[in-house]
């Protein structure tokens, strides 16, 4: 039997190239600033709002909020289940990229 092609395998979630960058950015990291984060991937404060919403809805990444003096900070970290789910994404993307077609039998 065959096996599935690789991309079945992709991460429907972290897919999009917005939210890849964000966990692929935070992998290396304990946590980071937003906009540090924002900076780094070089999107809007907008953009990344939304995207990080749908990665924490996912359980892929954790938002907590402190204070700076009188200034809010926002920090991002990347959870188990993120990193477990990068990988695997990655995992994926490799194995389409390394994938090649049976050799053509001579009619």
């Amino acid at each position: 039997m065959t096996e599935a092609h690789p991309r079945h395998r992709l991460d429907d979630v972290i897919h999009s190239p917005v939210r890849l960058s964000v966990v692929a950015a935070l992998a290396g990291v304990e946590k980071a600033d937003f906009k540090s984060l924002r900076d780094a991937i070089e999107v809007s404060d907008s953009a990344l709002s939304k995207q990080l919403t749908v990665l924490e809805e996912a359980g892929y990444v954790e938002i907590s909020k402190d204070r700076v003096g009188r200034r809010p900070r926002t920090w991002a970290s990347l959870t188990p289940a993120g990193r477990t789910a990068l990988t695997s994404h990655l995992q994926a993307l490799r194995a389409i990229a390394e994938q090649q077609l049976p050799p053509v039998a001579d009619a």
